[in-house]
């Protein structure tokens, strides 16, 4: 079918510069890419014979911004002299009452040369990354072009030269805390592990003896939940610079959302192009990681690296190989990175999605009889190794430090404070529909699938619907019985609980039961 146009005007052509449009606010969510709406017949449109899904320049009285273009060939919608805008064009407008708008095409990205000759096989040096990552900051490049460069640095396309030219592109490109203490501590998990939720927990005990964790995380990219997913169901995350440095400084850590306050801002829009393709390569993974950590100020970092045969890191070759790379990349950029190589063969806890986590979360601060206790081991097992970057303790000490603060109520009382810093501590949803899978005969289960499990949770709702997700009833070694709950989902609406359970049906050896 061919690509809808304006139709050329059988008058003069009239210069697009000195056809102004009202600005009209669509209220359609394009995700972040903005987006303009324009009719056929508009004399725009029939000046400058636009095509649908064009890049055009729009032009406010304040600001202009790159957007793609759509057409409008039927209905009144719009009026000939009106460019409708959806959410984000208009976030990023912010056109005034009666505000008109002038659209020509946009010029050409430069980055763009440099894309395709990384598709085709070239090395990029920190220059050409910077102009890459610039014009992604500013809106410039469409999602298909950010798509393209994305796919074309995975699959280890990256030498460890550019992974640091990149790391360091995503640093530039934003803002960048520093703090007045010589060492400042931070952990990140690579992922893959359904319910690994020890952050909060982590960040707590720290924080409680004494330490600085000013913890920046990002939302889900292939995961049901990522950290900010699920610490936002009980507290605000998205802080200025100003409030987190605000919390930091009363309370010793925080737990905030990085992409609210322009700290490697790309990091954010590369993650939700990577999670509309389900991609995640080793050097962006590196790149991201490592320059958040960098802008927040951090100076020393635990990296948890799950090891299992349905996480994302299935063997110890390949955390080892992922390690060298962060390792290699980390000092580059100054900073110290210890990695702690864990069991990644099972999920952790009991709730996969972001309210469900959160519960679980609570439990373990809590110290209430129903915590999941694996949840509480690793999360103290991560704590352990951040005290021993703090150079608080070693070995066992560092162990019995991060159980008692635990035991003791301290990290609680710690918690409690550092979220109503960041605007108060509230209780997590729960979902209004509720479907449980049982088992099918009697026996002990061998085995969970991860990437299955977490895909049924994503089907579910989650994380956009926080409450969604599912209910982990058994893990593996543990025996069942014949219809007890291997796991319950998590829906908020009963399509998604439908379609999350046609996906379960059809994959009956998620957890996998021998008699």
């Amino acid at each position: 079918m061919a690509t809808p146009t304006c139709p050329s005007s059988p008058a003069e052509p009239v210069a697009a510069d000195l056809v102004p449009l009202r600005a009209r606010r669509l209220g359609i969510d394009t995700h972040h890419e903005p987006v303009v709406v324009l009719r056929a017949d508009s004399p725009v449109c029939r000046a400058e014979g636009f095509e649908a899904h064009a890049r055009v320049e729009v032009q406010g009285a304040q600001r202009s911004i790159v957007a793609t273009l759509n057409i409008l060939t039927t209905g009144d919608l719009l009026a000939p002299d009106e460019a409708g805008l959806s959410e984000s064009a208009w976030r990023r407008l912010a056109p005034a009452a009666g505000e008109r708008l002038r659209l020509r095409n946009a010029p050409p990205s430069d980055s763009m040369s440099y894309v395709r000759a990384k598709i085709f096989g070239a090395a990029l040096n920190e220059n050409q990354f910077d102009a890459i990552i610039g014009e992604i900051v500013a809106g410039r490049l469409s999602n298909v072009e950010i798509a393209a460069f994305l796919v074309a640095c995975a699959n280890r396309r990256l030498r460890a030269a550019e992974v640091v030219g990149l790391t360091r592109a995503m640093v530039h490109a934003g803002s960048r805390l520093d703090w007045p203490h010589p060492r400042v501590v931070d952990k990140h998990c690579i992922g893959g592990l359904p319910g690994n939720r020890t952050t909060p927990i982590v960040v707590a005990i720290a924080a409680s003896l004494g330490l600085l964790m000013p913890k920046t995380s990002s939302r889900a990219i292939t995961s049901p939940a990522g950290t900010a997913d699920t610490v936002e169901t009980f507290t605000r995350v998205d802080l200025s610079l100003q409030d987190m440095r605000r919390v930091v400084a009363s309370e010793g850590g925080c737990m905030v959302w990085g992409g609210a306050m322009n700290l490697s801002p790309a990091d954010d829009l590369l993650i939700r192009v990577e999670r509309t393709l389900d991609l995640d390569g080793q050097g962006q993974l590196v790149a991201s990681v490592l320059s958040k950590k960098v802008a927040a100020g951090s100076t020393h970092v635990l990296i948890d690296i799950p090891v299992g045969p349905s996480a994302k890191v299935r063997s110890q070759a390949e955390a080892q190989a992922l390690l060298h790379a962060l390792s290699h990349t980390a000092r580059a950029v100054g900073l110290h990175v210890q990695g702690l190589i864990t069991d990644g063969s099972q999920p952790v806890g009991r709730g996969i999605g972001p309210a469900l986590e959160a519960h679980d979360v609570l439990a373990v601060l809590r110290n209430a009889a129903n915590a999941p206790d694996d949840l509480r081991q690793r999360a103290l097992q991560v704590a352990a190794a951040v005290l021993e970057l703090g150079d608080l303790a070693q070995g066992e000490a560092a162990h019995a430090l991060a159980r008692n603060c635990l035991d003791e109520g301290r990290a609680w009382r710690k918690f409690e404070a550092i979220c109503l810093a960041q605007g108060g501590l509230r209780e997590p949803g729960v979902a209004a529909f509720r479907h449980p899978l049982t088992a099918l005969r009697d026996g002990r289960v061998t085995r969970i699938d991860n990437r299955l499990l977490a895909r049924a949770a994503k089907l579910a709702g989650a994380p956009q619907a926080p409450c969604a997700g599912l209910w982990l009833g058994v893990h593996v070694g543990e025996r069942i019985a014949r219809e007890q709950p291997l796991f319950v989902l998590h829906a908020e609406s009963r399509g998604e609980l439908a379609y999350a359970l046609d996906y379960v049906q059809r994959h009956p050896d998620i957890v996998h039961v021998e008699a």
